[in-house]
């Protein structure tokens, strides 16, 4: 396995969007369109409905993000069951995306957001350059509103702590 070392200055650039980067609970999701590791196109029109869990991560294949699509991996089942879709987004490209899924055999798919277009929109990233994207997650509801918004991610708790948000919500 090959593992990226990031040093810690840069690290701190991609922990977390600022709050006020963030969109605020109850606001429209931007419509968004970006290919998967497939290779096939994801539109948000094609998630209304649905609820679903876009988690932004910095870079496939290291350690917090591995650790972060373990977990939400290892509690899919319990992501199926309340009926949330889990998508993962990246920088990466399809095809890195497409090693990193198949190395950790995760149920969900991975999407390329090579022009960091959306990133920026949703405060993963500041402008197009930015090399990686900041480690937040969007629950977003059937309407395209914000559930929750999470501006701090922890990868190893951060599938439990949406689980219970989603229980909490459905009064479970």
């Amino acid at each position: 396995m090959r593992w990226l070392t990031i040093p810690a200055t840069l690290l701190a650039l991609v922990q977390g969007a600022r709050a006020a980067d963030l969109l605020s609970e109850g606001s429209p999701f931007p419509a968004w369109e970006l290919t998967d590791h497939r290779g096939q196109r994801v539109r948000s029109q094609d998630l209304l409905g649905k609820t679903y869990l876009l988690w932004f991560y910095p870079k496939a294949m290291t350690p917090g993000c591995t650790r972060e699509g373990c977990e939400l991996r290892d509690n899919f089942h319990e992501f199926q069951r309340l009926g949330v879709e889990v998508l993962g987004v990246s920088f990466d490209s399809p095809a890195e995306n497409a090693r990193f899924v198949a190395e950790h055999r995760f149920p969900f798919r991975l999407l390329s957001d090579e022009t960091r277009q959306l990133a920026v929109q949703v405060g993963a990233a500041d402008n197009a350059k930015q090399l990686w994207s900041r480690r937040i997650s969007y629950l977003v509801g059937p309407d395209g509103r914000v559930i929750k918004a999470y501006p701090k991610v922890n990868p190893s708790t951060h599938a439990q702590e949406v689980l219970k948000d989603l229980q909490a919500l459905r009064g479970q």
